[in-house]
């Protein structure tokens, strides 16, 4: 990668130091007592702090063998969704004798405490989702060897990028709830400004204005069930023709819904047809069972994984969105005819 010229090296760290080499090496390879003085060794840890350094990867395995690591950088939002991205990637990272560490942005809007704060613990590739895009300043993830996860493959920080099918995920949903002959639409959009979202929105509308005769009503929503049920009430409550279609971004929107829906006398499917996308344990959970786009974070993990592994050895990550599947359940039907 084009970063990897500017990377500090223990050069400049012995420089910035004052010190030789040899003692940087010691120091950051935790084998400096009784050969190095404390506060040499603080002085040392300092400057690399300060310059950002992370031991070249070749020379750390050739040191220290299988001892390998990888950051995982996701956002602390839906949850169920991260955990199973991590599984995935874990997985294939063991094989291959890589440990994962999970380092999540809180709330996904913004760099948590840099949990690599000390150099010794060296890290030789990122995988992050673009939702927690903003932490990879913070810890100086953008110039190590990176893959991004859900993130737009024509302005990626990363080497690779890694995505789900989503625009052909929503293009299931529109499709569906156009043929049971729905023409007035809520999008429950997630308020997080990520393209993943940007994309659900755009391919939405663009499915359904190609309808003559179709309506489409956005509402921002924070991904939580309170946020969505008072989105989706006061959404659903405005004047004019109400939607009899409501689709969201995330399960959670879609619980929401239901609660609004519930408050507002409405039911679902008979009054209103709701559509959620992940296919969470939620969605079961549901009465009715959630029509939702499944989405496979465990393979999403694993691709994630071996797409990074590629780029650590040079090689060209496979192409290819991975496929997402519509399942429908009982929370859509044909709008009510009254």
């Amino acid at each position: 990668m084009a970063r990897a010229s500017t990377r500090p090296t223990s050069r400049d760290v012995a420089q910035a130091a004052g010190v030789s080499q040899a003692a940087v090496s010691l120091v950051l390879g935790d084998k400096w007592r009784g050969r190095v003085a404390e506060t040499t060794a603080e002085r040392v840890r300092q400057a690399a702090r300060e310059l950002g350094y992370r031991p070249n990867l070749a020379a750390r395995n050739l040191r220290l063998g299988s001892t390998r690591t990888v950051l995982l950088v996701v956002p602390a939002l839906t949850t169920e969704f991260f955990a199973g991205v991590y599984t995935g990637a874990a997985r294939v990272a063991a094989e291959h004798g890589f440990g994962v560490v999970l380092y999540p942005s809180p709330e996904g809007v913004g760099p948590a405490r840099d949990p690599f704060a000390s150099a010794q613990a060296a890290l030789d590739g990122v995988l992050a989702s673009s939702m927690a895009a903003d932490a990879l300043t913070a810890i100086r993830g953008d110039q190590l060897p990176l893959v991004m996860l859900d993130s737009d493959p024509h302005g990626s920080l990363g080497a690779a990028t890694v995505n789900l099918d989503i625009t052909d995920g929503l293009r299931q949903v529109a499709d569906h709830l156009l043929s049971l002959g729905h023409r007035h639409f809520l999008h429950l959009a997630a308020d997080i400004p990520s393209w993943t979202f940007e994309v659900r929105a755009r391919e939405l509308a663009a499915r359904v204005g190609a309808t003559p005769g179709t309506s489409l009503r956005t509402a921002p929503a924070p991904i939580s069930i309170d946020g969505a049920l008072s989105a989706a009430e006061a959404a659903l409550s405005r004047p004019g023709t109400r939607p009899t279609a409501v689709v969201c971004d995330d399960d959670k929107l879609a619980a929401g819904v239901y609660k609004a829906l519930r408050r507002l006398g409405l039911r679902v499917p008979d009054d209103v047809s709701v559509t959620g996308l992940d296919d969470l344990a939620l969605a079961t959970a549901l009465d009715p069972e959630l029509t939702t786009v499944r989405l496979d974070s465990e393979l999403f993990g694993e691709r994630g994984m071996q797409a990074l592994l590629a780029v650590l050895e040079g090689r060209t990550p496979d192409d290819g969105d991975i496929p997402v599947e519509l399942v429908v359940r009982a929370s859509t039907a044909p709008p009510n005819a009254s």
